[in-house]
């Protein structure tokens, strides 16, 4: 899994993961996240269009990083999860809390 983290402005930031989101990165995930939050960007814009695959140990990261935003006053969104995120986000309802949106620009955009 390849993590990289874009600031776009001063509270925001883009990550960009690139690979399987799956049991054997997912703790590396969640502490960049909660990392980044750290770091004052209240509001993650997690960019999965070349995320292959997303398993509940991804989806554990990423709840834990939507928490450390949270109570931040932040925001995690998803940025043009695949067809395989999608599906796993519906099946769990975890599409409520983790918005999805068909690109990055528009996750950025929409207000909290």
């Amino acid at each position: 899994m390849e993590i990289t983290v874009n600031p776009v402005g001063e509270q925001a930031a883009v990550v960009q993961l690139r690979g399987r989101l799956d049991l054997l990165v997912a703790n590396d995930v969640k502490q960049r996240l909660v990392k980044a939050v750290n770091e004052g960007f209240r509001l993650l814009v997690i960019d999965m269009s070349e995320v292959s695959f997303v398993d509940s140990s991804g989806l554990g990261a990423l709840i834990g990083g939507l928490k450390a935003a949270r109570l931040a006053g932040g925001d995690l969104r998803l940025a043009q999860p695949g067809a395989q995120a999608l599906a796993m986000l519906e099946l769990t309802t975890l599409n409520r809390v983790l918005r999805p949106f068909p690109n990055v620009t528009e996750a950025l955009q929409a207000s909290l």
